[in-house]
């Protein structure tokens, strides 16, 4: 029956059927349905070709040359390992996705539709759009036809039955990582009433929140249901290893596999303590491993960072970057991993907060060979690992710098940016070696300020655990904006040249309406808007009647400075609601932004790219 006829017969109150009001809630029903099945295929094919022209494809084709033949004949098995990571990923993102995804790979041919449809879902992995607020693109009338064999009680004559795996249009904020009709309230009742000790393992980063009564279908096929009741302690634990034990016993193999193959021992040694956190769960010696890595072929792959988590940013998605070890640029920023200390000792921040025992981060840098697993949407041009609190303590942490990706980022997206918004007489300044050089600082500054703290009660905690969801987009405002502030402290020390003092701040304001463009649903995104509306508010930042910018030098440095002793104090006292207050102030698309966004939308600058991996995919063709 059409969908029109049978709201046609309720509206009748016909007695064939069961009364609903369609004037009431239930009328709401029909139109969410209508919505989502409406298909002007024309319409929605221009809007998808729309959405993936905002990425520019890259060809990523580094050299070889420089690793020994134990490390290519490893390379091989560390790609197809990458590969599995995938999988895992998407199975974190959303309970039906890797279901959607197969369907939306095998229909990719069926139609040019169809084709543009699956090439915007290996984009974002999911059916939401990370340059969108994280809303939907697909409707269910795209998703996946799923089967049922097994019904909770059984017909006779009914093999199964078939629906499509519908999906709200927001990304749910939980993830994949805990039950989709679990909210924070139900969450936090429930983790106060464990021991400590549980409580810990609740919030870790490498486990999953589970329900009981999920369960309850294949058991209720089989028995009458009269002994299972709903308890208030539904929810339980699983780690990693359980979860995701299939795909991590062969990522585990296929690591063991390219240790044995590599002759470089720091390596050899991550790889294989990698591979046996995996099946432990216990990733605190592969991450130490991960921190001492000194091979041309560099490696990072496991559970890290925690932005899929809109809950609490507790669960770790896992992801796998592989490259070739950049010698020259490497030996050329260690100067910001030893002058960390120095840099936390003249933090604006009172000093009771500061910490005397700052490590300095390891910096590589190398040219991206391939990823895999969290890297959706935007790709990132540098990491700061690893996020347990423990190793950050006692090691500080490590960066690897993505050189080519930070190089095309610059000259298809950064240039273009400044020649539509950045006054003429400034436009110069825009360059590759400030904006590379404050990517580096923004990585190193990750290191310092709080992250373990003391709380007013006298309880030992850290800033993640304290400003939970705000936290991600807190501590990437932080370091950018105490990025350019350590800058500046680095060129009055000497240690930096005078030339890029006025250049840094105006491939930073260039960099802000790049990293806006992500949406403010996203960390960067968010943490980027607060600070350009902190700088314009200050002063530091002025827009012109013909609608460009440029940096007022006069007040950028005590702005920059106001900003990051506002932030880093936030971060030591724990204060939540310091926090969202000063992301709902400031983190959102003001008249100034919207001036510039229009600028950059009209001349179609791209927003960000998606890489193409030749060499990468070359071995693979030839492993198969």
């Amino acid at each position: 029956m059409h969908l029109d006829e049978y709201k046609s017969c309720l509206a009748k109150e016909s007695g064939e059927y069961v009364p609903y009001d369609v004037n009431g809630t239930y009328g709401q029903l029909f139109s969410i349905i209508e919505e989502r099945y409406k298909d002007n295929i024309e319409s929605r094919s221009l809007t998808l070709q729309k959405q993936i022209n905002r990425y520019a494809p890259i060809h990523l084709e580094p050299e070889l040359t420089s690793l020994s033949e134990g490390d290519r004949e490893a390379l091989g098995y560390i790609l197809k390992a990458s590969i599995v990571i995938d999988d895992i990923f998407y199975e974190q993102v959303w309970n039906s996705n890797c279901t959607l995804r197969d369907w939306l790979k095998a229909r990719a041919n069926y139609s040019s539709f169809d084709k543009l449809k699956w090439l915007y879902y290996s984009i974002n992995k999911s059916p939401w759009s990370c340059l969108d607020e994280n809303k939907a693109f697909l409707s269910t009338a795209d998703s996946a036809v799923k089967l049922l064999t097994d019904a909770t009680k059984s017909v006779s004559g009914w093999k199964g039955i078939e629906y499509r795996a519908a999906f709200p249009r927001d990304n749910p904020p939980g993830a994949n990582f805990y039950p989709p009709d679990m909210d924070k309230m139900e969450f936090e009742l429930w983790k106060n009433g464990l021991p400590e000790k549980e409580q810990k393992y609740a919030t870790g980063f490498f486990t999953v929140i589970k329900r009981h009564d999920a369960l309850l279908p294949s058991i209720l096929a089989q028995s009458d249901g009269s002994n299972q009741t709903k308890t208030s302690d539904d929810l339980f634990v699983v780690p990693y290893s359980e979860e995701y034990k299939s795909s991590l016993e062969k990522a585990a193999e296929l690591l063991h596999k390219a240790s044995e193959c590599s002759d470089s021992p720091s390596l050899k040694n991550l790889l294989k303590t990698k591979a046996n956190a995996f099946l432990s769960n216990d990733y605190y010696e592969s991450d130490i491993a991960w921190m001492e890595l000194d091979s041309n072929l560099d490696v990072t792959i496991g559970p890290y960072e925690t932005y899929e988590d809109g809950l609490f940013s507790y669960k770790a998605t896992f992801e796998a970057f592989v490259g070739v070890r950049d010698d020259i640029a490497t030996s050329q920023v260690k100067l910001f991993g030893d002058q960390l200390q120095d840099l936390e000792k003249h933090l604006p921040l009172d000093n009771i907060y500061k910490s005397d025992n700052v490590s300095a981060a390891p910096i590589r840098v190398i040219n991206l060979l391939y990823n895999s697993g969290d890297v959706k949407g935007p790709q990132t041009i540098a990491f700061n690992l690893p996020n347990d609190e423990r190793i950050v303590n006692e090691r500080g942490t490590s960066m690897v710098m993505l050189k080519n990706i930070s190089e095309a980022k610059f000259k298809h997206i950064l240039k273009p940016i400044a020649n539509a918004c950045i006054r003429e007489e400034q436009e110069d300044y825009v360059d590759f070696e400030p904006y590379y050089t404050h990517i580096v600082c923004h990585e190193c500054c990750h290191g310092i300020g709080p992250h373990s703290i003391t709380l007013p009660t006298g309880k030992r905690s850290t800033v993640r655990m304290e400003l939970q969801e705000f936290h991600s987009a807190l501590e990437e405002a932080k370091a950018d904006i105490v990025g350019l502030w350590a800058l500046n402290f680095l060129i009055k020390k000497g240690l930096l040249p005078k030339s890029l003092s006025e250049s840094m701040y105006v491939s930073f304001l260039a960099g802000c309406f790049r990293s806006i463009r992500f949406g403010l649903e996203e960390a960067h995104g968010k943490g980027q808007a607060l600070q350009f509306n902190w700088l314009y508010e200050k002063g530091a930042f002025v827009l012109h009647s013909d609608g460009k910018f440029s940096v007022d030098f006069t007040k950028v440095e005590d702005a920059v400075e106001s900003l990051s002793r506002e932030i880093l104090t936030i971060q030591a006292k724990g204060d939540k609601p310091a926090a969202q207050s000063l992301l709902q102030s400031h983190a959102s698309l003001k008249q100034p932004l919207r001036v510039a966004l229009d600028k950059i939308e009209h001349m179609q600058v791209p927003v960000d790219i998606t890489p193409i991996f030749g060499t990468a995919n070359k071995l693979l063709a030839n492993d198969q």
